[in-house]
């Protein structure tokens, strides 16, 4: 039992020559035809896309509810115990002699960015707005909807949605892939996560389907958030003065031609920067894009509610800690009944909850392979106190002072219905419109519009980048220019063939459709982790080698 060194060579046939030259061509061009085929069907008949994949997300979420709610117990579960034993989080993402290659601000500028970004300024507002006026609290009779004695609620689950679950999707696929590529010496894709239980069969077709499925899950996932922040965007350059034609009159969402316009400014600026690497672009626009976060963060510590922020961030985080460990596990099952408490809660939790964990799984391989790529030389301990605690506290403290502003106005400061009434995507703008004088608003907001977009290029760009990886069989630096161009232009099209066609219910659809194979797979390297640390654990004690010779 672990007398022999682990599998540390996994080849993956690339193309020696031609077009594909470097790549796998059984993941690039299935993948392609997958995603495209999504692309022609949305654009080609955009009502029965949208109804069909409706009717598949809420079978989806009704029937695996369960599944989600425990695996992603699991993947936190896992991540905290192997940070806390002493023999593993002291284990090294790499050889002996391996120093990380970016400074900690710059990799967790990275990181944040990639992770949540976009998501954070769309729903800092939204989401604490939404569960004040209602959550499970209110619907089992256990406190009032839009009062006081509901801040601490709105706060418990938003941070259950945003804090270290969220983060441990990511770090669970970025920990597995680091482990293996960086002590083993395996290539950085997603079938790596694997070996343990399945070893050299992922050469073959076994490997490949792993594969697919992480880049149609990535394409899907990262369309969701693009879907967020390219309607939030929109509005912001409508608000800024771009024109009236920007926003569908009738409905108040952007337009098709707003759609396009901010797809092909966003997706080109991507684009340009994947060519550059991750290196220069992806790093600089990444700390461009955390300046600026302070910048706002700091505006509203200033300006906004801040001791109102402040006490929401202790009561909520201390709500949260206590009830975190129930919260994992809690499953609400509808009895039949339509407006039954029971009812009321499974479908909240369906449509609040699951759908949350699906995102962020369909987020997972795009950002696990990044992180995996940005931590070559960290120890497990602080990969995981860098991709989980820290995120998640940066996320709590946004969450109470940007979004407890807005409680704080809606609740005491007389704007009535003026935040909770403008839209998911017009939300943040109208908070600024009632703080500020209307030059220092449109100040203000000019400073939003362009943080959105550096959060926007820096999740498509890394996207690109990772998808060309995975394509490349864990090519770090994967050559095909006209690759990154076609994902950059596959990328546009999703996101705005399923906002045309359903808008960001058809993407959300989409997402969780993707996300549930990408699920099971998680849940694999998770076993496959956890066997590779205990056995390497048990070589090391026999003197047989469980890291790959550097050359």
């Amino acid at each position: 039992m672990a007398k022999s060194p682990p599998l540390m060579d996994l080849p993956i046939k690339t193309a020696e020559r031609g077009f594909y030259t470097g790549f796998s061509k059984h993941v690039a061009i299935t993948s392609k035809i997958l995603v495209a085929a999504l692309i022609v069907w949305a654009i080609a008949v955009p009502d029965t896309a949208a109804k069909i994949l409706g009717d598949l997300n809420g079978t989806l979420l009704g029937t695996f509810s369960v599944w989600y709610i425990y695996a992603v117990a699991l993947f936190l579960i896992i991540c905290v115990v192997l940070a806390l034993i002493p023999s593993t989080g002291r284990l090294k993402l790499g050889l002996e002699g391996d120093k990380p290659e970016f400074s900690n601000f710059s990799w967790f500028s990275m990181m944040f960015g990639a992770g949540i970004g976009i998501g954070m300024l769309t729903f800092a507002t939204a989401e604490p707005m939404y569960h004040f006026a209602t959550n499970p609290n209110v619907i089992m009779g256990e406190a009032s909807g839009s009062s006081a004695d509901n801040v601490t609620n709105a706060y418990l689950w938003s941070f259950l949605h945003w804090g270290l679950s969220a983060w441990a999707c990511y770090a669970i696929v970025g920990l597995s892939l680091a482990y293996f590529s960086y002590r083993r010496n395996l290539p950085l894709t997603i079938r790596s996560g694997l070996t343990p239980l399945f070893g050299e069969k992922l050469s073959g077709i076994l490997g490949h389907v792993v594969d697919v499925v992480a880049v149609v899950a990535t394409i899907l996932g990262v369309a969701q958030t693009l879907g967020f922040g390219v309607a939030q965007f929109v509005s912001g350059l409508h608000r800024i003065g771009f024109g009236d034609w920007l926003i569908n009159a009738e409905t108040g969402d952007p337009s098709s031609a707003g759609v396009i316009t901010a797809l092909l400014i966003i997706m080109g600026a991507s684009t340009l920067s994947a060519l550059s690497g991750v290196g220069k672009g992806i790093k600089w626009l990444s700390n461009i894009n955390m300046g600026l976060s302070f910048f706002l963060l700091t505006f509203f510590l200033l300006f906004g509610s801040t001791f109102f922020g402040l006490n929401a961030l202790v009561q909520g985080l201390m709500a949260y800690i206590v009830e975190l460990p129930k919260l994992l596990f809690t499953v609400w099952v509808s009895d039949g009944v339509e407006g039954s408490e029971a009812a009321q809660l499974a479908s909240w939790q369906g449509g609040w909850s699951v759908f949350y964990w699906a995102w962020w799984i369909a987020f997972a391989p795009f950002v696990g392979v990044f992180l995996a790529r940005i931590s070559r030389g960290r120890s497990l301990r602080e990969y995981i106190i860098g991709a989980i605690i820290i995120p998640s506290m940066m996320c709590f403290v946004w969450f109470t002072v940007v979004g407890g502003t807005a409680i704080d106005l809606t609740l005491n400061g007389g704007a009535g219905e003026a935040i909770s009434g403008a839209g998911q995507q017009n939300q943040l703008f109208a908070m600024l419109d009632i703080m500020l004088s209307p030059a220092l608003g449109w100040i203000m907001a000019v400073i939003v519009v362009v943080l959105l977009l550096t959060y926007l290029v820096t999740t498509a760009d890394s996207a690109i980048l990772i998808v060309n990886t995975i394509n490349a069989a864990g090519a770090e630096k994967p050559s095909g220019r006209p690759h990154i161009l076609f994902w950059g232009a596959a990328l546009s099209l999703v996101v705005g063939g399923l906002l045309i066609a359903g808008g960001v219910g058809a993407i959300q659809s989409a997402m969780v459709i993707g996300a549930l194979p990408f699920s099971l797979v998680m849940v694999l390297m998770c076993i496959a982790l956890v066997k590779a640390i205990i056995k390497d654990g048990m070589r090391e004690k026999n003197g047989v080698q469980s890291v790959h010779i550097a050359d």
